[in-house]
């Protein structure tokens, strides 16, 4: 290349374990540096907001892209040059893996007063029985999101689907309730699994900025949520109409046993358009299997120059090293606030939409029917409504202000809800509702959208895995918590628990106010690389 110094030992640098010498090739100081930008991709390129003053691009060769390094791949996704209706597929089916887990997360929510019948539970043991699955996925998104970093996106992807399909039939056929408690904490495996590998191929397949964003992308797993709450709610309703009365009881069972058939079709959409990340691959040293992978999912003719610097893959860390690098700087106050805001986000969740039917049918004193029908309302009228709008709003107004403004919706509903107390009326019962579907709109747009930004979008492509699996797991034990003391304080408080709800939103808006940190429109691999670069000249 004209104008460029062959590299030498100097531009090879060892940082701690992290980077073995071949790839720090990548890192090599800015004066080695030229833009060779063809002209129809110069502006997309160009406008990269990645830190660095200088750094390498891909180099465009007629239709032909040249990639030197894993930061040209990250350059081709984040500019929008690389895009095509495979990547498009690949994104619908990550956010189909969040459709399954929030359905298998709320199959139980309106059959647990059945369940307490028929094996006789105590609140104690109908508690463990909800939060069985929240264990489970605790421990999945640990493992899940180390793997993730460490054997890469598709594997793991291709793997968890079929905890969902064999664990969703056995609960549904299970005749003792630690049959189904034993089922429904291997679910919950398969659910942390695949949260931290969905989010992934959500913020890796999708530009920085603008209409298909990874902001606008990774919110995107609201409304997949809230379709699939809304999704079980109605099979709940058609199999009340269509099932006699005497087998009522049995409806919990269809619901759950249904979620194997989307699992399935999922699971057989995965093995026909599923691709390994580009930015993973390229991130470990794979320039040719990136190069391979933008061919095949984006469209995009790239190859491997011939004078790219060698690269070695980097040498796996073990997950303790792993999951420490998350209290280093800069990241440390990121996932700080990143878990405190999904703390207080998956408190309110769980308390007030997986409880829902509680609320409705014993706090609320209404009939089985008004209680599915209001659930299936709250669900899809309020809660999805908000998360398509968050979607809308996450490239133009960013997670932070959307967050705030969602906690303090909560905080406003949920007070409304303490002051109404037992309602004694239509005109209560009425008022109620609407707190709760305010409560839902809120948590669709703020929250609800935003937490997996925090969780994602502040992290580089090295440890977007186990940073987001660290989150789902203290979100998890959370969940936990909620899912297996809420219906022993919903039934010893009755209306009162709303004061106790009230610290969620509270617990948010501390954590938001104290540091206002945006991470949409964040390049979290060019702030990597400018560090190394720095590290490298001191």
């Amino acid at each position: 290349m004209a104008g460029c110094r062959p590299c030498t030992a100097r531009d090879h640098v060892h940082i701690g374990d992290h980077y073995a010498d071949g790839f720090a090739n990548e890192f090599r100081p800015a004066h080695t540096i030229r833009r060779y930008v063809h002209a129809p991709h110069r502006k997309a390129l160009v406008s990269s907001t990645s830190p660095l003053s200088a750094s390498t691009s891909p180099v465009t060769t007629s239709s032909t892209v040249l990639i030197r390094s894993a930061a040209d791949v990250s350059d081709l996704v984040n500019s929008g040059t690389a895009r095509g209706r495979h990547a498009k597929m690949i994104v619908i089916i990550a956010l189909g893996g969040i459709f399954l887990d929030a359905y298998d997360l709320s199959s139980l929510a309106y059959g647990l007063p059945d369940i307490t019948e028929q094996f006789g539970l105590s609140s104690t043991m109908a508690g463990t029985v909800t939060a069985s699955i929240s264990v489970g996925s605790l421990l999945g998104a640990l493992v899940g999101g180390w793997l993730v970093d460490r054997i890469g996106r598709y594997r793991v992807f291709m793997a968890n689907m079929l905890f969902f399909v064999v664990t969703a039939l056995v609960c549904a056929v299970a005749q003792d309730v630690w049959t189904l408690i034993a089922a429904r904490f291997v679910m919950g495996i398969g659910v942390g699994m695949d949260i931290p590998v969905a989010i992934a191929f959500l913020a890796e397949f999708s530009r920085l900025r603008g209409k298909g964003s990874k902001g606008s992308r990774t919110a995107a797993w609201s409304p997949a949520w809230y379709t699939a709450t809304s999704g079980c709610y109605l099979v709940i309703m058609l199999l009340y109409f269509l099932l006699p009365d005497a087998q009522l009881g049995w409806l919990w069972r269809f619901t759950v046993g249904f979620g194997a058939i989307p699992a399935l079709l999922v699971l057989l959409l995965r093995r026909r358009y599923m691709n390994e990340s580009p930015t993973w691959a390229a991130d470990q040293g794979d320039l040719e299997g990136a190069a391979r992978i933008l061919r095949q999912s984006y469209g995009v003719d790239a190859r491997v120059a011939e004078d790219a610097p060698a690269t070695t893959p980097r040498p796996p860390k073990p997950g303790l090293a792993a999951y420490a690098r998350l209290f280093t700087p800069p990241y440390r106050t990121r996932t700080i606030q990143s878990v405190t805001v999904g703390l207080a986000e998956t408190f309110g969740y769980n308390a007030v939409a997986f409880g829902l039917p509680i609320i409705i049918a014993t706090l609320m004193t209404q009939g089985p029917l008004t209680t599915i029908a209001s659930s299936f309302a709250l669900n899809l009228v309020f809660a999805l409504t908000g998360g398509i709008l968050g979607i809308r709003w996450a490239s133009t107004r960013g997670a932070w202000p959307m967050m705030t403004l969602g906690f303090a919706i909560q905080f406003v509903a949920i007070t409304v809800l303490g002051l109404i107390g037992d309602p004694s009326g239509t005109a209560f019962v009425t008022a109620g509702v609407l707190m709760l579907g305010a409560f839902m709109f809120a948590q669709g747009f703020g929250p609800g959208a935003h937490i997996m930004s925090y969780a994602s979008l502040g992290f580089p492509t090295s440890m977007r895995g186990v940073s987001i699996g660290f989150n789902q797991a203290v979100l998890r034990l959370g969940s936990t918590l909620t899912l297996f003391f809420f219906p022993i304080l919903s039934s010893g408080l009755g209306t009162r628990v709303y004061w106790v709800i009230l610290a969620a939103p509270v617990l948010g808006l501390i954590a938001l106010l104290a540091k206002h940190w945006e991470p949409v429109g964040f390049d979290a691999d060019a702030e990597e690389r400018t560090r190394f670069v720095t590290a490298s000249r001191g």
